[in-house]
């Protein structure tokens, strides 16, 4: 059995006879379970209010575009009269909803709440986006919808809906940025890619701390598998024309070369090896009954109070392990230039600065999406399911806010450490 909600006007309430919003849901909602009536799914109470709110809303817009109300005499011989409705179906959140749309004699009518040729309301849209930012496959998505709403949606409609960002992805890639930034941290991933045959590509990303604090994802790159260093050469090139001038330290994994790159583009910027990085690439080369004995010889060097210390600590672990573990002893030499500037820092600086860890967060939410597609088609396609991982980061807000209080004291210190280059002129 089903609910009729008329549209009947009632004589108008006087204070006593008020309603609030919460009364009239509870008093909805008793009727359609007394009638029988489902809440939910096809033909339940949702559907009819969703439906009954979009017809109330195209009515009040044919109602200003002629310039009288239904039914009104004042509408004879204005030059433009309603002409009847026609009937379409479109996809809402809470499933299909038939909708009867409003028409005027002239053919000049064009509703504003459901386009003309529109099958889906926007919030649809936003939830193919959500699905597939969290590394649904296109089919998945349309799997789901149909099992939730009972929505037919074809995997090519999908497709279009998500291909939809690739100009918002566009202009997010080339908008202007700030002029300075603390610190710039840099890092790829691998994501297959079917060009032929399916190979792993580089995906590189870089990610920047504003002078206030925020977390800023500057730009994603395809990368064909070469030269890690001559392609990030590129990348900066290209921040720096967006308007970047100046980066006080620039984070990396240690990737060799960079630190030429880097000086090309920004020939003040520090460039700091990961710590971290640097560890587990040293357990590489070790046994694993050994690692406990390796982290614990090297946490010494890396907790040093000075870049001499360091050196006296590194030299006592060469000669307690170089024998055994020579390759380990070879990586820290190969690295040191770029491993001992965050010890001249206090240690505000030091602890935001030893690791890539701010950018493995949002690596780890990436990952995560496309480990769920297997390998893509297409560089775009790669890029398109990267782009909206990212725009999905932090939907409420509560991030940017802990980003905010995480870095307020290092932001504090970096003031101090390089005067002059985070003054409000140089924004």
């Amino acid at each position: 059995m089903t609910t009729e909600i008329t549209s009947g006007r009632e004589p108008a309430a006087g204070p006593a006879d008020a309603v609030t919003d919460e009364q009239l849901i509870a008093m909805l909602v008793d009727r359609a379970r007394g009638d029988g009536l489902k809440l939910t799914g096809e033909g339940g109470l949702l559907q009819q209010l969703t439906k009954r709110v979009l017809e109330s809303a195209l009515d009040g817009e044919i109602t200003d575009h002629v310039g009288y109300d239904k039914h009104d005499p004042a509408g004879r011989g204005s030059g433009n009269t309603r002409n009847g409705s026609r009937t379409k179906t479109v996809l809402t959140d809470v499933g299909p909803v038939e909708v009867r749309v409003p028409r005027d004699a002239a053919g000049t009518f064009e509703p504003q709440i459901v386009r003309k040729r529109q099958r889906r309301l926007t919030g649809v849209d936003d939830m193919v986006l959500s699905l597939s930012a969290k590394g649904l496959t296109h089919g998945e998505i349309a799997a789901h919808l149909a099992e939730v709403y009972g929505a037919e949606v074809s995997k090519q409609t999908i497709s279009t809906i998500t291909d939809k960002v690739m100009d918002g992805m566009a202009e997010w890639q080339n908008r202007p940025l700030d002029r300075v930034y603390p610190v710039v941290f840099i890092d790829a991933i691998n994501v297959k890619i079917r060009d032929g045959q399916v190979a792993n590509r580089p995906i590189y990303l870089a990610m920047a701390v504003t002078v206030d604090g925020h977390r800023d994802i500057l730009g994603i790159w395809a990368g064909d598998g070469g030269e890690g260093a001559k392609h990030w050469l590129h990348v900066l090139t290209e921040l720096k024309n967006r308007g970047v001038a100046d980066v006080l330290m620039l984070v990396c994994d240690g990737l060799k070369g960079l630190p030429e790159a880097v000086e090309t583009v920004w020939p003040r910027t520090i460039v700091q090896t990961c710590v971290v990085h640097l560890l587990r690439n040293s357990f590489r080369y070790a046994a694993r009954q050994d690692w406990d004995k390796i982290a614990k010889a090297l946490r010494p060097v890396y907790t040093a109070p000075t870049e001499d210390a360091a050196t006296e600590r590194f030299l006592e672990f060469a000669e307690a392990w170089g024998r055994k573990y020579p390759a380990i002893v070879k990586l820290w030499e190969n690295a040191w230039a770029e491993f001992v500037p965050f010890l001249a820092f206090d240690v505000e600086i030091r602890k935001v600065i030893c690791s890539t860890n701010a950018i493995e967060s949002v690596n780890a939410r990436i990952r995560k999406a496309v480990r769920a597609r297997g390998h893509f088609p297409n560089e775009q396609a790669a890029l398109k399911c990267v782009y909206m991982a990212l725009m999905s980061l932090d939907p409420t807000g509560a991030g940017r806010k802990r980003w905010t209080m995480r870095w307020k004291a290092p932001l504090n210190a970096f003031q101090i450490a390089f005067e002059g280059r985070l003054t409000p002129a140089d924004n």
